[in-house]
This record gives structure tokens, C-alpha cells and sequence, in this order.
């Protein structure tokens, strides 16, 4: 699943387009790198996201194409 659509899915960021928007203003990382709306997401990547002065990093635990809002946290776990 590409990154983008995963952050909306998963109820990271709200909307595909400010998704894609973050990805190309390079405040998306994965695995330590910058990276591009396109990137294909895999169990087990840590997406780190930097809105402002407040970073989220999250690892990926599994890929739904659709989900339920109550369903979306299962997608993602936390890291500090």
C-alpha cells in the first residue's frame, strides 16, 4: 500500500492529499529516511511524522485497505 493512502487509512493524518503534501515537504520518514508519497509500506516499518514542533512515530503492524475508525489503531503501535 502506498504511503499515503496508509496514513489515511490508518487515521494518522486526515486526508490523502495533506498526506501526500507532508511526503513531499519531507516531514515523512520511514525507516530513518525520508520518504516519497509512493513508497510501498510494509509490516514492520517505523514511520516517523513531523508536524511543527511535535514528532509521532508509530510501527507499521498490519495493512488494511479499509477499516473501521475503531479498527484503524490495530494498523500502527506506538514508539517513543
Amino acid at each position: 500500500m502506498r504511503l499515503d493512502k496508509f496514513l489515511k487509512v490508518s487515521r494518522l493524518i486526515k486526508r490523502r492529499t495533506i498526506a501526500n503534501e507532508a511526503c513531499d515537504a519531507g516531514r515523512i520518514q520511514v525507516n530513518g529516511k525520508t520518504a516519497k508519497a509512493s513508497y510501498d509500506v510494509k509490516p514492520g516499518d517505523r514511520i516517523e511524522i513531523t508536524f511543527g514542533d511535535r514528532t509521532t512515530k508509530v510501527e507499521v503492524t498490519r495493512i488494511l485497505e479499509t477499516t473501521k475508525k475503531e479498527d484503524a489503531v490495530s494498523m500502527y503501535k506506538d514508539i517513543t
